[in-house]
């Protein structure tokens, strides 16, 4: 009689065990859950709130969104950032290649607003609605049927004095894009002598680094900066080689130490390196000089696009001057809205005429005349890219020489200099 009793007990504290395991575990549990998900579909203001991010898809170009050196820049871009402010929200861009492709970022949940101005009649075909920016031709950004709160947010924001307000920001951005602040420092060049600047020295330990002649390291710096240590340009690049604050963080080089002769040409001279074992492919040691040139302006991606069209149109994409071409067609939608380019628009005349200048300088002090770039010819296209604009060196003008630490007591002068022929026939 005592056995089934003492089963009965073992039985009961098992079943009871089990059952404490059980809840103790379905606690737990949902104690990490995930939220619940809102029904499919219905992913609206409160939502996105939470997320914490804005998802705005948009078109590459000039006048909608494109990255510059970090900086995202564009109208279309400047007037969603504007309203993403006013909701505490920050913005992530999804680019597509045409207006369906757009639409269909929009109905698949890839993106919660479409920050292009398209036909109502497009929209009420693909059951979306305007909602926010809109224009006099009936043409309005858009969201999705049930995304009520949102669309009702973008109409209280929208008002005509955004546009000019955004519009001015815009123009104010664009004018100031290529601005550098910096005064030439007092450097005396002396082809007799073999002296282009007083930090020669760290040109020379980049050589090393790179395997590039020195000389061309300083013809590069000189065009960054005009051997300024403390340039500085309006999209945060600083130091003798304009190093970009992530990419210094990149290198290693404490945000207080960027404007360090030493530190910043050492660094540029590893991002150099990195850049050439990027483009390996181009066999050809002087050719490859060129294109690291360029990636260093404007990006390796968009470099990448230009050789990805010479090649599309039956160009050699290991040759600079068949290649420069399309980086400067990248300032046109018949090319950056190509299939075959990923990155989209860029300031090609910036990039063409900042490889095109510095080798024109580094001829100046004596270089490979083999490097020196010759000018261009565009591919045929029906919009005429603008024409190549080089960067006109610093320190010229009204500002006088500032002296420093690094400076004191020289004049700088450069190849474009007349006296500098007149001393160097």
């Amino acid at each position: 009689m005592t056995k089934p009793i003492l089963w009965l007990l073992c039985l009961l504290f098992a079943l009871t065990a089990c059952k404490s395991k059980s809840d103790s575990r379905s606690t737990m549990e949902s104690a990490f859950a995930k939220a619940p998900q809102t029904q499919q579909g219905s992913y609206d203001l409160g939502d996105i709130q939470r997320s914490g991010e804005l998802i705005i898809a948009t078109l590459s170009g000039p006048d909608t969104y494109y990255d510059y050196h970090g900086m995202p820049m564009g109208e279309q871009y400047a007037l969603a950032e504007d309203f993403a402010n006013t909701e505490g929200l920050r913005v992530r861009v999804e680019v597509a290649t045409d207006t369906l492709r757009l639409l269909h970022l929009l109905e698949t949940g890839q993106a919660d607003l479409v920050a292009l101005p398209v036909s109502q009649k497009l929209l009420q075909s693909h059951h979306l609605q305007p909602a926010g920016f809109h224009t006099q031709r009936q043409q309005a950004w858009a969201v999705k049927k049930n995304s009520e709160a949102l669309a009702h947010a973008l109409d209280e924001w929208y008002q005509p004095d955004i546009l000019t307000k955004v519009q001015k920001s815009v123009t104010e951005r664009v004018r100031m894009v290529h601005h550098v602040t910096r005064r030439a420092q007092a450097v005396y060049l002396s082809r007799s002598r073999g002296i282009i600047s007083i930090y020669d020295h760290l040109f020379k330990q980049a050589a090393a680094t790179t395997g590039w002649d020195w000389r061309l390291i300083a013809a590069q710096a000189y065009q960054e900066s005009a051997f300024d240590p403390n340039a500085r340009s309006w999209a945060g690049a600083q130091g003798l080689m304009q190093l970009m604050p992530r990419t210094a963080a990149d290198l290693g080089i404490p945000a207080h130490e960027v404007n360090n002769p030493e530190r910043n040409v050492a660094g540029a001279a590893q991002f150099i390196r990195k850049l050439t074992t990027g483009f390996a492919d181009i066999r050809d040691r002087r050719e490859r000089i060129k294109f690291v040139l360029a990636a260093y302006n404007g990006g390796v991606g968009h470099v990448r696009d230009a050789m990805a069209l010479a090649r599309r149109y039956g160009k050699d994409p290991q040759r600079w001057d068949q290649v420069a071409p399309y980086i400067l067609a990248l300032q046109h939608p018949a090319y950056y809205r190509d299939p075959v380019v990923k990155y989209g628009y860029m300031i090609g005349a910036e990039t063409e005429g900042y490889v095109r200048s510095i080798l024109q300088r580094y001829q100046g002090y004596g270089g490979d005349v083999m490097l020196a770039h010759q000018p261009t010819s565009l591919p045929a296209t029906n919009e005429a890219p603008s024409a190549p604009s080089s960067i006109s060196p610093a320190g010229r003008g009204k500002t006088a020489p500032r002296k420093n630490k690094y400076s004191s007591g020289l004049r700088m002068m450069s190849p474009d200099d007349p006296e500098f022929n007149q001393m160097h026939p």
